[in-house]
């Protein structure tokens, strides 16, 4: 990525929203080896939904540079579910985090969307602009709007005060620190648990939802980290950008391959009676590939790399809520 090479995280105060989730854990392996200094606060330290403990924590701490990767997620059950604890937690969340970090002079801040943004119907592949041209996906409704609301504050934020806050749209995300959660997981965590089940349990058949014609993006979370990484690190116009890998797979392909990788011999059955959700959402990366970021994890190592963490997860019997 074309960066100022003079930049360094080294020293900085730089606060992770969310540093136990997924994406939370890859950026602060990726920034403590750059020597940031770290600014962290669990959820039972601090709840991101309470905004005179937001503005408090942030006055005492003064970060210099703000990944904000904290929110409440979840797959198309969870979501279809739980709906106004999404749109709720979410707004009041990025709310508090953003204006907050407006208040006491954050230099740089960087929001965490999602694909679900944009319009169920948008054309492929799905471009920047494409956002608020539609209607949404009626499953992930809630969390949708909740993360439009937060591109739109960084926006205006951005132009009322001038603040150097923007936001990056990923594709579904995996690999160490997933939640494998039976429900409330994600597509790939969900495939790659009920695989080792019925792998271990001698099964001849792994159930996956829909009909395996959905096609979905998939990108490793270290890959994801490093952009943002890169972003973080360069003099940007744009205030939205898309960090995908170009292309797409089929839920039956994806499926395909993450029965190889756990090494389950038996057959896949498809579910028709559950939702596909979107049938595809492939974003065009063009515009963070102009500045220089390309992945660098193919699908077959970021799923190895998965299903390890997967099998630390079961050998701990921790798992703290991610199992």
């Amino acid at each position: 990525m074309k960066h100022d090479n003079s930049f360094t995280f080294a020293g900085k105060k730089t606060w992770i929203t969310g540093h136990r989730g997924m994406l939370g854990s890859a950026l602060v392996r990726s920034l403590s080896k750059e020597g940031a200094d770290l600014l962290v606060a669990s959820s039972q330290e601090l709840d991101l939904r309470n905004q005179s403990a937001v503005i408090d924590w942030v006055d005492k701490n003064r970060p210099e540079y703000v990944f904000h990767a904290g929110a409440k997620v979840g797959g198309i059950h969870a979501n279809a579910t739980l709906s106004a604890m999404f749109l709720y937690d979410n707004l009041m969340i990025q709310t508090n985090v953003i204006d907050a970090a407006y208040k006491f002079g954050v230099r740089k801040l960087l929001f965490v969307a999602s694909n679900c943004t944009y319009p169920k119907e948008a054309a492929q592949p799905i471009s920047e602009d494409a956002l608020l041209t539609g209607p949404l996906e009626e499953n992930i409704r809630s969390y949708a709007i909740g993360k439009i609301a937060g591109i739109e504050m960084c926006r205006a934020y951005r132009k009322q005060y001038g603040c150097d806050y923007f936001s990056v749209i990923p594709p579904n995300l995996y690999g160490p620190g997933d939640n494998y959660h039976p429900q409330h997981g994600h597509v790939v965590a969900g495939i790659l648990r009920r695989a080792h089940e019925a792998k271990i349990a001698g099964q001849n058949e792994l159930v996956v939802w829909g009909d395996g014609t959905a096609r979905r993006e998939i990108l490793y979370v270290d890959d994801l980290a490093d952009a943002m990484k890169g972003l973080m690190a360069t003099q940007v116009t744009d205030d939205l950008f898309n960090v995908g890998c170009d292309h797409d797979l089929s839920i039956a392909e994806l499926a395909a391959l993450i029965i190889e990788v756990v090494g389950f011999e038996g057959r896949i059955v498809y579910d028709k009676n559950k939702p596909n959700g979107t049938m595809r959402k492939l974003l065009d990366s063009s515009r963070i590939r102009a500045i220089g970021w390309r992945p660098q994890i193919d699908e077959r190592t970021g799923l190895q790399s998965a299903y390890k963490d997967f099998l630390e997860l079961l050998e701990t019997q921790g798992g703290g809520g991610r199992l």
